[in-house]
């Protein structure tokens, strides 16, 4: 589906939401950047899990990487308010395989330099971590932290500076701290961040299919009227 039909794809299930909601979409899709990406590597606590996904979502950010080790990621619903609906969550949970090698692989093919979270040495303060390409920060389980793997192949390894006795604090609270600072220097910066117009436009379609019912046999019977196959759910 081109770009200029998905455009008319959206005009027409917009009218089937509220004017507001419509408005709210595009004014969150006007700040949400690919510049940034959180990667979770065997995350199991839902409460931690849900957490995270909804500071992504508060500052901006829409790709989530999550690396299933021994448990399966399953965030909770009443902590993450739906966060999960809005964001892009690429799971690696192949079985008998490096799933970490295989999102690293990825991530470095796009072309984001990895940041390895860690409280041991040697480390750079997060406040010293230059923002100037596409960057993506790594967050481990709540008790081992990331795996040997992940922190030998990251590029660079970090910490949040702490003054107290606690060697590290909680993963949900080190993600919003690691993404405030990050996002807010990026949004600062020279570099673009912001989404391209085929991104933007994919990701409303996308959300507009999430939160309309029926929303497929709506956009078949649109579609047939250009005489154009509908596509399949989401993607």
């Amino acid at each position: 589906m081109n770009l200029q039909t998905q455009k008319d794809l959206i005009a027409h299930l917009s009218q089937y939401m509220t004017e507001a909601r419509a408005t709210r979409m595009d004014q969150v899709l006007a700040q949400r950047t690919r510049r940034l990406a959180v990667v979770l590597e065997g995350i199991h606590k839902p409460h931690n899990a849900s957490a995270v996904l909804r500071s992504c979502d508060g500052f901006g950010v829409q790709d989530v990487h999550i690396i299933e080790r021994d448990t399966e990621f399953d965030p909770n619903q009443q902590v993450s308010l739906g966060a999960d609906r809005w964001l892009s969550l690429h799971r690696y949970d192949d079985y008998g395989v490096n799933n970490t090698a295989i999102c690293f692989d990825r991530l470095k093919e796009q072309g984001y330099t990895l940041l390895a979270t860690t409280p041991h040495e040697p480390t750079v303060n997060i406040d010293e971590v230059p923002i100037k390409g596409k960057t993506a920060i790594l967050f481990g389980s709540e008790r081992r932290g990331l795996s040997t793997y992940a922190l030998s192949h990251a590029d660079v390894r970090i910490k949040i500076p702490m003054y107290g006795f606690s060697e590290s604090f909680n993963i949900s609270v080190s993600a919003a701290l690691c993404l405030y600072e990050l996002s807010k220097r990026l949004r600062q910066g020279n570099h673009p961040w912001r989404l391209s117009e085929p991104e933007r436009v994919g990701l409303k379609l996308e959300w507009l299919r999430r939160s309309i019912r029926a929303y497929d046999q709506l956009e078949a019977e649109f579609l047939a009227s250009l005489e154009i196959p509908s596509s399949s759910p989401l993607g």
